[in-house]
């Protein structure tokens, strides 16, 4: 079976100064439908750089990335746009609420942006989340707990095929950042979706299907 996405031979510098960091060097990897895999590694390993790249947000320097046999980087820029918010769903350590809308009306901003009408899709997956009674409370009037279940339900309201998230824990203390990934790995698996976390939790990696973990722009394991 062709997987959901593929990366092959990605590399990624930066420069600083007069020195280039190499960040990825010739990375591959395939995400297969349906599969949860968490990305681990040192800070500064590269990790995030892989999934921002994987997810269309980052260019390589070389190599593809096919989404669905797609190849993201050969796409428009108006394109790869409309197919991140129509196919995939972020998340992300910061929440990236904004806070003049209600929980409600955060959730909504993706579908509105594809310009259809998911008020009562909205309203399911408040209530998927837990925040039934939360709808009309902006993000200053929610806990970091409740901030990320409502990043959650957002990153859903487009039924996506593929689910990024960067650190999603990383702002929780450790209860709520297991409650947060039980969450998070509920709603994916129900729907067949894949999804594709970084963390430096190791122990909360080993709930996915794997780990792969990245060692100075490598892969080192769990290819």
């Amino acid at each position: 079976m062709t997987p959901r996405l593929q990366a092959r031979s990605i590399t990624r510098s930066f420069r600083i100064g007069g020195s280039r960091i190499e960040v990825l060097r010739g990375i591959d990897l395939d995400i297969q439908s349906g599969e949860t895999v968490f990305l681990c590694g040192a800070s500064g390993a590269g990790k995030t750089t892989l999934l921002y790249t994987l997810a269309g947000l980052e260019t390589p320097e070389s190599g593809e990335v096919l989404f669905e046999g797609k190849s993201l980087y050969s796409l428009s820029g108006n394109a790869l746009a409309r197919l991140r918010n129509l196919r995939m769903g972020f998340i992300f350590q910061s929440y990236f609420l904004l806070p003049e809308l209600t929980a409600l009306e955060n959730i909504l901003v993706p579908a509105m942006i594809r310009g259809s009408d998911a008020r009562n899709r909205a309203i399911e997956l408040l209530s998927h989340v837990g925040l039934a009674d939360r709808s009309g409370h902006l993000p200053a009037e929610l806990s970091g707990g409740e901030q990320q279940r409502v990043a959650i339900a957002r990153s859903l309201i487009n039924d996506p095929a593929i689910l990024f998230a960067d650190e999603p824990t990383g702002n929780l203390d450790s209860k709520n950042g297991a409650v947060i990934m039980t969450l998070l790995l509920d709603l994916t698996r129900k729907d067949g979706r894949s999804l594709v976390v970084v963390t430096h939790d190791d122990q909360l990696a080993c709930s996915g299907d794997r780990l792969v973990r990245i060692e100075d722009g490598c892969i080192a394991s769990g290819h």
